[in-house]
């Protein structure tokens, strides 16, 4: 039996070929687009402004079919992290937080990473699969329709498992629904791609799509860098900061790239490392968004004591950068910045409980 095309990760371009390549009209391109994306619709047989020739065709070669979701946790915060099963096997997290009005939904790129930082247990996991862009912009259907009493999610990062740029190809197809205005219709500030420093993919992204980029930098010098983002070997500080400036440059409406910078301590935190920041940065339009180290099995970094952070934070803001300090959120249930990990649950006295701690 021949296996069926799964339409879910199809751009609108891309979906438009698929129907001509069936002969049909291209404006039936829009309407499942429209269905999936905007209804919530799977079933082609609900799409009922498609003939009934047409979807009989639909649904003897194609399909639309998000991951599953394996298991759901809250945490006392409102956020919710969810364990989602591919068609592989492979498990992977996503993460919805809640902030007032805000609803962001920390997306995953792939099953484990290969980039093996320091400070993160999604590296230490190893690498296991890219995810699909069916599997990519599964998880956001799953986030608005998986409950439909649940508002919309109205940002998007790509901050979960995985470096994005080494999936390149299906990151930006999913991007590329996202943004559609007849599918997700977010705006280029509304959804953030995330990366360690691929620096020949920071460029080709402008090629592609209009997002916003993040940079995870953790260091200001490429010796401590070397030892915690272990990319920098293979794409040092000086060639990943002029990524980022030419990343700005080719594209007049952006105002600045997002630095992130996980503070370790005894590690990167001292004022000395802030700094050299200060030096690194200075000719880079940026905003910078420290975050304490959240814990987890297998590792000895700790988290730098309260004043410790403030007093980084407030260096940096006196010599002029816009400095925020990310509130942590959703470590109740494994689901803060760099608790990601994707393991499946073991049950226990009746209660699911997860066997290990996330990234």
């Amino acid at each position: 039996m021949q296996k069926k095309i799964n339409l879910l990760g199809y751009s609108l371009e891309s979906l438009e070929d698929f129907f001509l390549n069936l002969e049909e009209s291209k404006y039936r391109a829009s309407q499942v687009f429209k269905w999936i994306h905007q209804k919530g619709i799977l079933d082609f047989e609900f799409m009922t402004d498609l003939n009934k020739d047409l979807r009989k065709n639909l649904r003897s070669i194609a399909e639309v079919k998000p991951p599953q979701i394996e298991e759901e946790f809250t945490s006392n915060d409102g956020t919710k992290k969810f364990l989602i099963k591919l068609n592989s096997g492979s498990m992977v997290e996503m993460v919805v937080i809640p902030d007032g009005k805000r609803k962001t939904l920390c997306i995953s790129s792939q099953a484990g990473c290969a980039l093996q930082c320091s400070f993160c247990a999604t590296g230490a996991q190893g690498f296991d699969q890219n995810l699909r862009s069916d599997e990519i912009i599964g998880q956001l259907w799953l986030a608005n329709f998986y409950n439909n009493n649940e508002e919309p999610i109205s940002n998007i990062v790509f901050m979960g498992m995985g470096e994005p740029l080494l999936n390149f190809d299906a990151v930006i197809e999913s991007a590329k629904i996202m943004k559609d205005q007849k599918a997700y219709g977010l705006s280029r500030k509304k959804i953030t791609i995330s990366t360690s420093g691929i620096v020949p993919n920071i460029e080709r992204i402008n090629d592609f799509v209009d997002v916003s980029l993040a940079v995870s930098l953790h260091a200001s010098n490429d010796k401590l860098r070397d030892e915690i983002v272990p990319i920098n070997r293979k794409y040092p500080l000086k060639l990943l900061i002029q990524s980022c400036k030419n990343f700005l440059k080719n594209h007049q409406n952006r105002r600045h790239i997002t630095i992130e910078y996980i503070l370790i301590k005894g590690i990167n935190d001292s004022l000395d490392d802030a700094k050299r920041l200060v030096k690194l940065l200075s000719n880079l339009s940026c905003k910078i968004n420290l975050i304490p180290f959240n814990k987890f099995d297998g590792s000895n970094y700790e988290r730098p004591s309260d004043d410790i952070i403030h007093a980084f934070k407030i260096f940096l803001i006196n010599k002029g950068f816009i400095t925020t300090l990310r509130t942590t959120r959703g470590d109740g249930v494994d689901a803060a910045c760099g608790q990601l990990v994707g393991n499946l649950t073991k049950s226990i006295k009746g209660k699911k409980l997860i066997s290990h701690k996330s990234l």
